[in-house]
């Protein structure tokens, strides 16, 4: 509600849908980065959406709907909930999936409970991993406006996380998850996705790229640093 002038605002509500009037606030300034993103719930992007019934017969993943397992939702408070209540009005109070180490795996639809069909904020996608020598593979695309950098992670488990991690590469961002970038409007952020049969497959859309502060390779400071400066290209 308090207005202060400034040539650029970064817009980063910590919710995978972002209330209306945070948007409207963000109109008023000449440079709005990710201004124009109000939902990153899978069921907004995903390509590989299953429904009960489809005929589809591969294997499946069922996941959260919200990003980060809708944590950020169940952190806020009852006044904060107030504020956002539009935006929480179209979630489910009461997330069932709480953790990655949630997420479920099966091998076809038929397999897959009752009632995961019903569960608010769930998601049941086509299971399309890539693979390099029997390890699962996700690839990371980070990205501040005209930069941008990725990373090929190599792990033992279907979710590749950094406890699963055998190693990371760095690569050359695929023209396809640019171009999604583009056409999803995003400013700065981070894409997780894999490649299968040369064909870009988007698994999750993030509005940040995620941090810690141990362990830093000089490797990833070089990349980190070099998206920074992305920033410079909206002052051009």
């Amino acid at each position: 509600r308090d207005f202060r002038a400034a040539d650029l605002i970064l817009v980063h509500i910590d919710l995978s849908v972002v209330p209306d009037q945070y948007l409207e606030f963000a109109s008023r300034y000449p440079i709005v980065l990710n201004g124009k993103i109000s939902d990153i719930r899978k069921s907004a992007y995903s390509k590989q959406l299953l429904q009960k019934g489809d005929s589809y017969d591969g294997p499946v993943f069922v996941k959260s709907d919200l990003n980060f397992a809708g944590g950020p939702e169940r952190n806020f408070g009852p006044s904060i909930r107030q504020v956002l209540s539009s935006a929480m009005a179209k979630l489910s109070s009461k997330p069932k999936m709480r953790k990655a180490s949630d997420y479920r795996v099966f091998n076809s639809l038929s397999e897959v409970p009752e009632e995961y069909f019903s569960m608010g904020n769930v998601v049941i996608e086509k299971f399309l991993p890539e693979m390099d020598d029997g390890h699962y593979v996700i690839r990371n695309y980070q990205f501040l406006g005209d930069r941008g950098t990725a990373t090929k992670v190599i792990g033992t488990d279907p979710m590749v996380k950094s406890r699963t991690e055998i190693k990371s590469i760095e690569i050359d961002p695929d023209p396809e998850i640019i171009e999604i970038r583009h056409v999803m409007n995003f400013d700065y952020g981070k894409f997780d996705y894999v490649v299968r049969d040369g064909k870009v497959i988007l698994f999750d859309a993030n509005k940040t790229t995620g941090a810690h502060t141990k362990g830093i390779s000089p490797q990833l400071q070089a990349m980190r640093k070099y998206r920074a400066e992305g920033l410079y290209s909206y002052f051009k």
